[in-house]
């Protein structure tokens, strides 16, 4: 745990090095949804391998960088790509950004994901806005030897996907004319998709959507006490429910389509939010 507070203070210092003013607000843009950093102003850009001892991303669709500037003359700092633990890297990688923005001044998280949809009333191009999660799959992202990093060693969870934002979300929603739905999100390990008597147990469970990331970074936010706020794009129904097998590139071309309209709904709750 020492080598990784070591790890995490020097990732601060290099990336406070390259900012002209600290963040109040992060976002980690989540599978093909990276186009919306194109919308931040007067960015900076900072490549995750520069950042000393930074986990990078592997994933095709994810560049692998911070963007930090303006939207709306709110300073933000974006993630244009994530790391997931089915990339093979310890929980402690996983949620270092999350720790990253919030040791910068960051104080609202916005988590956004691709999600494969349980809930059958969902459509492929929807966005869902997570009231709560699932993570019992997965290791808890708190698990250390070292209990004492910024936060209880017993945080309460009861509400990690804060009601005052949920209800700003919703109302820029609305004032955009946009339909965007309320779910449960589960996160599993990955890197395979589910098998239709996983989804039916997800469904059980009550998850109405699924993915590969999200609940462990909103676990490490609220640890260290950033207000959380979470998107789900449903890029495709999950398996079992729809008859096309899933594959990445599907998840790609359903968020391109839904880019515009999911940068406009961001846009606007950090312009009037954070």
């Amino acid at each position: 745990m020492a080598e990784i507070s070591e790890r995490l203070s020097n990732a601060v210092k290099y990336v406070e090095s390259r900012l002209s003013a600290r963040p109040k607000a992060g976002i980690v843009l989540g599978s093909g949804l990276g186009g919306l950093a194109e919308r931040i102003e007067d960015a900076v850009y900072i490549d995750y391998a520069d950042i000393p001892g930074f986990p990078r991303s592997t994933v095709d669709g994810h560049k692998g960088r911070f963007v930090c500037g303006k939207i709306g003359g709110v300073n933000v700092i974006a993630m244009q790509g994530r790391v997931h633990y089915y990339e093979g890297y310890p929980m402690e990688d996983v949620i270092m950004p999350a720790r990253l923005m919030a040791l910068l001044g960051a104080e609202t998280l916005l988590l956004t994901n691709a999600a494969g949809g349980i809930n059958k009333n969902f459509s492929a191009g929807d966005l869902m806005m997570l009231t709560d999660h699932i993570a019992t799959f997965v290791p808890n992202p708190l698990i250390s030897t070292s209990p004492d990093f910024k936060g209880t060693r017993f945080p309460d969870m009861s509400e990690v996907y804060d009601r005052g934002l949920r209800e700003k979300m919703l109302k820029c929603a609305e004032e955009l004319g946009m339909t965007l739905k309320s779910g449960v999100y589960c996160q599993l390990t990955g890197p395979s998709y589910e098998t239709p008597a996983e989804i039916k147990m997800l469904s059980l469970l009550g998850a109405d959507a699924v993915g590969m990331s999200t609940a462990v970074e909103a676990i490490a936010a609220r640890h260290i006490g950033m207000k959380v706020c979470g998107i789900s794009l449903i890029t495709n129904m999950a398996a079992g429910i729809s008859a096309v097998p899933l594959s990445h590139e599907e998840v790609k071309q359903a968020a391109d389509e839904a880019a515009e309209k999911f940068g406009e709904l961001v846009v606007q709750f950090i312009i009037h939010n954070c």
